[in-house]
């Protein structure tokens, strides 16, 4: 059974049946949410306000790649939902037809597809054939869209034998099928690797082998690859450490804050002040700059929290009220 839940900027879809959870949203324009000097957007941003999207210009839609997660992150409320198996290439695209179906918008300046929803999509291969063949094609039977942007989150779990080749084959599909237009983020969250043992339960490979995946990954075309770190106050972000690990010239670095889930609160994050006080971004940004990083700090507006944006919360908060 599908359920629509409506948000302040797009849609939550959820179907019981295929246990599957994914996400249309607007977007409020980079020069409301978006600090990235190095693109010209050098206001700080103290807070986001709830404005009307306009689809027509970009357009977001977070699909899962599995139908649950079992990567028992402490910062997300996915893991509560359980896990039952991955999503297939057919699931995905019933993902996208449905978000496609559900707007009356039939173009758009750019449609961006997020493989991050519930989910770690390396343990996928279905993923890539999915972007390679099924996504254009589906896209523009429903709709014209300028540009295509398929992005891939990763947070790169120890325990997946194919986790090298599933990167590199999503570098080549970026690179060659979308011609640079498609994304390739990895989520870091902390240098300090106790940190992140802890925030990751101990599941993702360490930032030595991260390092060293990414030296065999061919230079971008178009945009970098991405560093995420979702942070608070008491992340550890060392700028150096980071320059030693990685290749600036190879990748970006994005800053989000860690939202309000459940799991986070229980976990004791500071999940509080992120939304509105820039000098929580500032401290890790500015040592980023001095090392002559590509910076890109992004802040939410508090409706996107309230209205259970993020992973499996709304498929978690239906199935509780149903039993």
């Amino acid at each position: 059974m599908l359920k629509i839940v409506n948000t302040h900027t797009g849609k939550i879809f959820i179907d019981t049946e295929r246990r599957l959870e994914f996400l249309t949203v607007g977007d409020y324009g980079k020069e409301n949410n978006i600090k990235a000097n190095f693109l010209g957007l050098t206001k700080e941003i103290n807070g986001v306000a709830n404005t009307p999207v306009d689809l027509t210009e970009k357009w977001v839609a977070t699909i899962s790649t599995q139908k649950g997660c079992f990567m028992n992150c402490k910062f997300c409320d996915c893991p509560k939902y359980g896990f039952f198996g991955n999503a297939n290439q057919y699931d995905m695209g019933y993902e996208i037809q449905t978000i496609l179906k559900h707007e009356d918008v039939k173009h758009t300046k750019r449609f961006n597809v997020h493989f991050a929803r519930m989910g770690e999509p390396s343990f996928n291969p279905e993923v890539l054939t999915f972007a390679e063949f099924d996504l254009k094609p589906i896209v523009m039977s429903e709709i014209k869209a300028e540009t295509i942007h398929p992005v891939v989150s990763t947070m790169l779990p120890n325990n997946n034998m194919n986790l090298r080749e599933f990167i590199l084959d999503w570098c080549r599909i970026k690179n060659e099928v979308y011609k640079g237009e498609a994304g390739l983020q990895f989520s870091i969250n902390s240098t300090d690797e106790i940190q992140r043992k802890w925030q990751f339960d101990d599941r993702s490979v360490s930032l030595k082998v991260i390092s060293e995946i990414a030296d065999k990954l061919p230079m971008p075309i178009g945009r970098k690859y991405t560093l995420n770190f979702a942070v608070t106050k008491d992340t550890i972000l060392d700028a150096k450490r980071l320059t030693e690990l990685f290749d600036n010239n190879k990748f970006i670095v994005k800053i989000t804050p860690i939202h309000q889930t459940k799991a986070a609160i229980n976990s004791n994050f500071d999940v509080t002040s992120s939304y509105s006080d820039y000098n929580v971004y500032r401290t890790f940004e500015e040592p980023l700059l001095e090392q002559g990083w590509d910076v890109i700090v992004f802040v939410p507006s508090l409706e996107e929290d309230s209205d259970r944006i993020t992973c499996g919360n709304a498929l978690i908060a239906y199935e509780e009220e149903n039993v």
